[in-house]
């Protein structure tokens, strides 16, 4: 119980964050997006920087990040992500800020979110059938707050 009220702190300050700095801003990703304002690239590089240094720290502590080529599920991933971010002007972070900000279109996206990854989920990842998906799922079940017991 105390992971998930964790989390769902954790949820509720991302969320605050994403509106403070505008990220969940439709004006403000369109701006970014069309190359008119730089601040949305210099906001996610700064959090990118944060996480790269974060992660090399932990690296000690935690299984090492999986390293792999990028394959062909990447670029078409990337180029639907993109082409997503674009038209709906939010990425998935920011949907659930736009939704409690109100913003009626918003629900279209969040149901578009909900598909995709329910689409994901029914077709399987391809990577489900290398044998590295076996460790994947094993280290999964270890790590799951169901398992801490």
């Amino acid at each position: 119980m105390r992971r998930r009220a964790a989390g769902a702190g954790i949820g509720v300050v991302f969320g605050v964050l994403l509106c403070w700095s505008g990220m969940s801003n439709p004006v403000v990703i369109r701006q970014a997006l069309l190359f008119e304002q730089s601040y949305l690239f210099l906001f996610m590089f700064s959090a990118i920087a944060t996480a790269t240094i974060g992660t090399r720290l932990l690296a000690g502590r935690s299984a090492p990040p999986v390293r792999e080529r990028p394959q062909q599920r990447h670029i078409v991933g990337s180029v639907i992500f993109g082409l997503g971010w674009g038209v709906a002007d939010a990425c998935p972070g920011p949907v659930l800020t736009q939704v409690g900000q109100g913003i009626a279109w918003s629900l279209f996206t969040l149901v578009g979110v909900v598909a995709g990854v329910y689409a994901f989920q029914r077709h399987g990842s391809p990577a489900a059938s290398s044998p590295r998906a076996n460790e994947d799922t094993e280290l999964a079940t270890e790590l799951s707050p169901a398992s801490a017991g």
